[in-house]
């Protein structure tokens, strides 16, 4: 792929790294290439970051047809520049546009893509212990057109954001409010794709449950809010028994690349993993008689973020002692190990930006 660049005319001073957050400050560049029916991806370029132009009439903001991903890049302390499993992000969007009706990117021209604007930025990769270069490619639908119908033109772009700990909690165990009014997604819906609408209606439900106490909901089944899903904007695991349980990929819950990475490990380490459908009453019964030993949801920002307590129809259960289990911190030790390159990769998951 051939990659022009445009250079910036000043450029930025960098934050304090001690002090990121989460998705405050932007690099100096980004990504940015276009489609054309009947032509293709062209237009590959790497510019200052800043505005993009957006007619009103852009199909986008009407229709919502739009894809994003999230992953990272890790700085070794040899000085390298990792990232984990991107050619997963790139299947992953290639899946959520075609539900949407929007041209793939090829896995190749993905990857190509994120290592090239990440080796441009290379000087924004913090170096602090839990900081990371976020990297959020996305693609939207930009012809000017009021029909509801699919685009004929679109963008892609990835910007980058040096980052901190996703929640403030970091490690520790969060509080979890079980969603009983709202639901996520249903299967024949678009649960399944990283699409900016899945999120904008979960927005309610967490400003509710925040409003309470609790950092995060446990999202419930669409059609018979009975079965758990998701946590939040994460995949959600369960020790029981001995037993790691996590929903099945039906369609309506996002197959996250943490959640593939952690099973896989899981299943090396001996951990029997059910891949079932959670009924609710079932998990709060686990947590009561002692069986519920730990829980965590599973993602790209976070890693691995403990759970300590579940509330439920009034019905309160507190886990591990709201102290994070010792698979939970096992899985998390690992999976950064490997991604700052501090383990040894044995899955060939790791891709070094040169």
């Amino acid at each position: 792929m051939n990659i022009a660049t445009v250079k910036a005319s000043t450029l930025k001073a960098k934050p304090d790294w001690n002090d990121l957050g989460f998705g405050k400050y932007f690099t100096d560049y980004m990504f940015t290439m276009e489609y054309t029916e009947g032509t293709g991806w062209h237009d590959a370029k790497i510019v200052p970051y800043g505005p993009v132009s957006l007619d009103p009439g852009a199909m986008v903001l009407h229709y919502a047809q739009e894809v994003f991903e999230g992953m990272k890049a890790y700085r070794a302390k040899d000085g390298r520049i990792l990232i984990f499993r991107p050619e997963m992000n790139a299947r992953r969007m290639m899946r959520s546009c075609d539900r949407l009706v929007m041209p793939q990117l090829p896995e190749e021209m993905f990857v190509e893509a994120v290592k090239a604007i990440v080796a441009a930025q290379k000087d924004w990769v913090p170096a602090l212990p839990g900081t990371t270069l976020y990297i959020r490619p996305f693609m939207y639908a930009d012809d000017v057109v009021i029909g509801v119908h699919p685009g004929k033109t679109y963008k892609f772009v990835i910007i980058l954001t040096p980052v901190g700990s996703y929640y403030a909690e970091g490690i520790n165990p969060v509080k979890i409010h079980v969603e009983e009014e709202y639901v996520r997604a249903a299967i024949g819906g678009t649960g399944f794709c990283k699409c900016g609408g899945n999120y904008a209606a979960s927005i309610i439900a967490q400003e509710k449950v925040m409003k309470e106490g609790y950092s995060q909901v446990l999202w419930l089944d669409g059609a018979e809010r009975k079965y758990v899903e998701e946590v939040g904007t994460m995949n959600v695991m369960f020790k029981i028994d001995g037993e790691v349980w996590t929903a099945p990929l039906d369609g309506s819950i996002l197959p996250g690349v943490t959640r593939d990475s952690c099973i896989t490990i899981l299943k090396d380490w001996g951990v029997h993993v059910r891949e079932e459908l959670i009924p609710i009453d079932f998990l709060m019964d686990a947590g009561k008689s002692g069986k519920l030993e730990e829980a965590f949801g599973v993602g790209t920002a976070a890693v691995i973020s403990p759970i300590g307590l579940l509330r439920y129809k009034g019905d309160v259960v507190t886990i591990n002692d709201f102290k994070t289990g010792p698979l939970a911190k096992k899985l998390y030790d690992f999976l950064t190990g490997m991604q700052y390159g501090d383990l040894p990769d044995k899955y060939g998951w790791i891709h070094e930006v040169k």
